[in-house]
C-alpha cells in the first residue's frame, strides 16, 4: 500500500470541499480532494443547479402560456419533458468538468474514491476498483455533505415515491403527485410540476408553508400557490402510503381525521441527514451532536488537524454556506490575518419557485421575541413601475429594524427575482448599515431594487409611493 503526503486532503468535493481546495492550492499549500461521486457535489449535480435549469424551462412556459397579456400570440404552448430534462443534465455536466478544470488549474489532486479517517493526520482512500491506498495531510476537511432524510413508512423506491433524484428527471409527466414537505426542495418543486399542469398536493407537518420564513411572507406564498390550484395541507403529516401499480394512496392525518388522496407519484421533501456514517470518526475525537459534526469558530474539530465544513457540520444547509466555511477554514489554517468566523445570521436564504422567496437575518416574530423594538417596512410590487411593466405586479419586501439602533435585523421578499434582490440587503448588514445607509444609497429607476428602498422608507414613515 502506498502512501502520499500533502499539506491539506479534502474528503467531499461539493461546493464546500472544492472551493476550501482550490483556496488552499491558491495559498501554497499541496492539496487533494477524495471524491467518491462526483465533483461538484449534490448542489451541482442533483440539488441546486439541475433544479434551476428545470424551474427555468417552466418559468418560460409559463410566459409562453400568458404570451396574449403581453400583446404576442402562441397558439398551444407545449413542451418536451424528455429535451427538459435533457437541458438540466447537461446544464450540471457542464458545470462539472468546470469543477474539475478549475481543480486541475490550481494543481489539486483528485482522488475519485472514497476516504476515510485511520487515525492521526492519516486517510484511506477505497477506489472504484476495491484498491486502497494512504494518504497523510496535516490538516484534513471533512465535507460530506448530507442525504435525503427518510421517515420510516414513506421510505423512496424510486418508482412511486421519489426523492429529490427522481424527481429531476421524470420519464414521463405525472398527472398528480403529493409533496410532503414544504421547504426549499419540496416547494419547488411543486412549483415545477404544477407549473407543466399536474395536480399537485403539499403536505406540511407544521401550521404554515415555508415555516422558516416570515409569517406575512409564508402566508403570502400558500395565497400565490393556492391561486395557482396547488392544494395546501397544514398541520397534517402522511402516516400511510398505499402503493398500486402506478399510483399511491397517501393516507394524511388532519386534526385527528386521515384524508385518503390517491395520486400517479410522491415525492418525499422532509429534510437532509449529513453524512458522518463510514468516514472514520470513530478512529478520531471527532464529537458528533444530533446527526453532525461538532464544530468551533473556525471550522475545527475536537480532533487536531481535522475540520468539518458544509451540511455535514449542521445548518443551514446550504451551498453557499458550505463555500464561505470552507475558504474561512482553509484561510485560518494558512495564517491569513483577518479572518473572522462566518455570521450565520447574514446568510441569505432563497427558494426558486413562482413566486421566488428570498430572506435573510430575523424575521418579525424572532426579533420580538429575541427583545427587540422593531420597526417594520413593507412595500407591495403593486406600487414599483418595473413590476407592473413586467407583468409582476404580485409580492412584497419586508424589513425589520432595530428602532433604538436602526440596525437592520431582516429582510423578507417574496415576488420576481427576489432571490438576486436580496444580496444587496445581505452586503448592508455585513457592513454593519442602519437605516440612514439605505436611505440615502441611491436606486436606480425603474428597477425591483427600487422596492429595497422604499421598504426601508416604510419602517420609518417616510415611503413615497405608497
Amino acid at each position: 500500500m502506498t502512501e502520499q503526503n500533502f499539506d491539506v486532503v479534502v474528503i467531499g468535493g461539493g461546493p464546500g470541499g472544492y472551493v476550501a481546495a482550490i483556496r488552499a492550492a491558491q495559498l501554497g499549500m499541496k492539496t487533494a480532494v477524495v471524491e467518491a461521486n462526483h465533483l461538484g457535489g449534490i448542489c451541482l449535480n442533483w440539488g441546486c443547479i439541475p433544479t434551476k435549469a428545470l424551474l427555468r424551462s417552466a418559468e418560460v412556459y409559463h410566459l409562453m402560456s400568458h404570451a396574449g397579456e403581453y400583446g404576442l400570440a402562441c397558439e398551444k404552448p407545449s413542451f418536451d419533458l424528455k429535451k427538459i430534462v435533457e437541458r438540466s443534465r447537461g446544464v450540471s455536466k457542464q458545470l462539472a468538468a468546470g469543477v474539475a478544470h478549475l481543480l486541475k488549474k490550481n494543481k489539486v489532486t483528485v482522488f475519485d474514491a472514497y476516504g476515510r479517517l485511520q487515525g492521526k493526520g492519516k486517510i484511506e482512500i477505497e477506489k472504484k476498483d476495491k484498491s486502497k491506498e494512504t494518504l497523510s495531510a496535516k490538516h484534513i476537511i471533512l465535507a460530506t455533505g448530507a442525504r435525503a432524510r427518510v421517515l420510516p413508512g414513506l421510505e423512496p423506491d424510486g418508482k412511486l415515491v421519489w426523492t429529490y433524484r427522481e424527481a429531476m428527471v421524470p420519464e414521463s409527466m405525472p398527472k398528480s403527485l403529493l409533496v410532503i414537505g414544504s421547504g426549499a426542495i419540496g416547494i419547488e418543486f411543486a412549483s415545477f410540476y404544477r407549473t407543466l399542469g399536474a395536480d399537485v398536493t403539499v403536505v406540511e407537518v407544521m401550521d404554515r408553508i415555508m415555516p422558516v420564513e416570515d409569517e406575512e411572507i409564508s402566508g403570502l406564498a400558500k395565497k400565490a400557490f393556492e391561486k395557482q390550484g396547488m392544494k395546501i395541507l397544514t398541520s397534517a403529516k402522511v402516516v400511510k402510503l398505499e402503493k398500486g401499480a402506478d399510483n399511491v394512496t397517501c393516507h394524511v392525518e388532519s386534526n385527528g381525521k386521515v384524508e385518503k388522496i390517491t395520486v400517479d407519484r410522491v415525492i418525499a421533501a422532509v429534510g437532509i441527514v449529513a453524512n458522518i456514517e463510514d468516514i472514520g470518526l470513530a478512529n478520531t475525537k471527532v464529537k458528533t451532536d444530533k446527526g453532525q459534526i461538532v464544530t468551533g469558530k473556525y471550522s475545527e474539530t475536537d480532533e487536531a488537524g481535522v475540520y468539518a465544513i458544509g451540511d455535514v457540520a449542521g445548518a443551514p444547509w446550504l451551498a453557499h454556506k458550505a463555500s464561505h466555511e470552507g475558504i474561512i477554514c482553509i484561510e485560518k489554517i494558512a495564517g491569513v490575518k483577518d479572518v473572522h468566523p462566518l455570521d450565520k445570521s447574514g446568510i441569505p436564504g432563497c427558494t426558486y419557485a413562482h413566486p421566488q422567496v428570498a430572506s435573510i437575518g430575523l424575521t418579525e416574530a424572532k426579533a420580538k421575541a429575541a427583545g427587540y423594538d422593531v420597526k417594520v417596512g413593507r412595500f407591495p410590487f403593486m406600487g414599483n413601475g418595473k413590476a407592473i411593466a413586467l407583468g409582476e405586479p404580485e409580492g412584497l419586501v419586508k424589513t425589520v429594524f432595530d428602532a433604538k439602533t436602526g440596525a437592520l435585523l431582516g429582510a423578507h421578499m417574496i415576488g420576481a427575482e427576489v432571490t438576486e434582490m436580496i444580496q444587496g440587503f445581505a452586503i448592508g448588514k455585513t457592513l454593519e448599515a442602519t437605516e440612514l445607509e439605505f436611505m440615502h444609497t441611491v436606486f436606480p429607476h425603474p428597477t425591483l431594487s427600487e422596492m429595497m428602498h422604499e421598504s426601508v422608507l416604510s419602517a420609518y414613515g417616510k415611503a413615497v409611493h405608497f
